[in-house]
């Protein structure tokens, strides 16, 4: 079987002839050749030196993250701008949203050490500034651009699947793009009206956007979520702010014959289950260890706990810690999560063997070599 074989016989319920691998290394493949990542662009044809570096490595493809697959149109009474500038030394990205409501805007700056853009000003602070964060995100409009989905499938082609993202929820808007955490958590009680409102109009536009993607395009995974972490959203703030619009999604999705991916990169425990219930057929990112709280077994047994909508096991992809791709960490430490994590395949046929996350800048490559050894040798 070829890896994209793989990948969708899982999907579809089915037992492959072995685990699928694949990883997203496009973090460590930008930091590796200094390529200038600006998050003010995508990438409208396939971005090939990423997809031949992951078949060098021997590891499926599977997440675009700069992708153009649609583009966003706001109407005549937003102005939606994005200015990169160069402050002490660094890149600095600005983005403003100008509406009849208000004006806002957000930073974000380029962190040479770590090679990521770290968010040094929210740009939703009160109630006013939500108004117009909800005006932007409404009064647009989605332009499709399937040519481009096909053409990053067609040069992957055996070699992986192309998730298609419709992007963050409008709660995550909020925690990871204009508001944070903490201040979004105080907004849940100072003002919960105009939050709600916020998250209800916003959610239906996106919606739109996936109903979008599962008529025009052929994509086999439709992946969402807000880089999910059970201690940030608990299944009890889910419940009030989310799941509605999730089981929604994945009713769309499931309707037009495709699965639905859902992005993990946190806390477990609690988060397996509650995004199972609202119909998620695999968890990306799934990392067992101190990130996740639990090691891979016990995420097997939550997981296990339900079946999803359709009537399979939850998918788990994921499986190794950030801090084991590292050459501090002991060599027989990383084989052994490899192992551990196929050794789940003794319970259900549903995993797929990938990084937690993605492999980080810095990582070990001996490893990422090794670990498609590991996988080729045990079944």
């Amino acid at each position: 079987m070829t890896e994209r074989e793989r990948i969708l016989a899982v999907a579809n319920g089915e037992k492959p002839d072995r685990i699928p691998y694949m990883l997203d290394l496009s973090h460590y493949f930008y930091h590796k050749y200094q390529k200038d990542w600006d998050l003010c662009y995508g990438y409208a044809k396939p971005e090939k030196e990423l997809i031949d570096f992951n078949r060098k490595m021997g590891a499926g493809f599977y997440m675009p993250n700069q992708a153009t697959f649609f583009k966003v149109h706001y109407d005549d009474s937003v102005k939606a701008g994005a200015v990169r500038e160069i402050v002490n030394g660094e890149p600095e990205i600005t983005w403003t949203f100008e509406t009849p409501v208000g004006r806002i805007e957000r930073k974000r700056r380029f962190m040479s050490g770590s090679y990521s853009w770290a968010i040094n000003k929210w740009g939703v602070e009160d109630e006013k500034d939500l108004e117009v964060l909800k005006y932007a995100l409404t009064h647009l409009s989605y332009e499709p651009l399937p040519e481009n989905y096909k053409a990053w499938s067609d040069y992957v082609g055996d070699d992986g699947v192309v998730y298609l993202s419709p992007g963050y929820s409008a709660m995550g808007q909020l925690l990871h793009y204009w508001m944070g955490v903490e201040n979004t958590i105080y907004a849940t009680y100072d003002f919960p009206d105009e939050l709600s409102d916020y998250v209800d109009c916003v959610n239906d536009k996106i919606r739109e956007l996936i109903s979008i993607l599962v008529s025009e395009y052929d994509a086999p995974i439709i992946i969402l979520g807000d880089n999910f972490s059970s201690d940030v959203q608990p299944p009890s703030f889910f419940d009030i702010w989310s799941r509605e619009h999730y089981e929604k999604a994945f009713s769309i999705i499931h309707e037009g014959n495709r699965k639905g991916a859902v992005h993990i990169d946190g806390k477990l425990t609690g988060a397996l289950t509650m995004l199972r219930k609202a119909g998620a057929d695999i968890i990306d990112a799934v990392t067992p260890g101190t990130v996740g709280g639990i090691n891979a077994g016990e995420a097997r047994k939550e997981a296990d706990e339900g079946k999803t909508l359709l009537g399979n096991d939850l998918i788990l992809s994921g499986g190794i810690p950030n801090e084991l791709w590292y050459e501090r960490t002991p060599f027989c430490d990383f084989e052994k999560a490899v192992t551990d994590w196929l050794d789940l395949t003794k319970i259900s046929s549903a995993v797929i063997s990938a990084a937690g996350d993605q492999v980080p800048p810095g990582a070990d490559e001996k490893r990422i070599v090794r670990m498609g050894e590991i996988i080729n040798s045990y079944f």
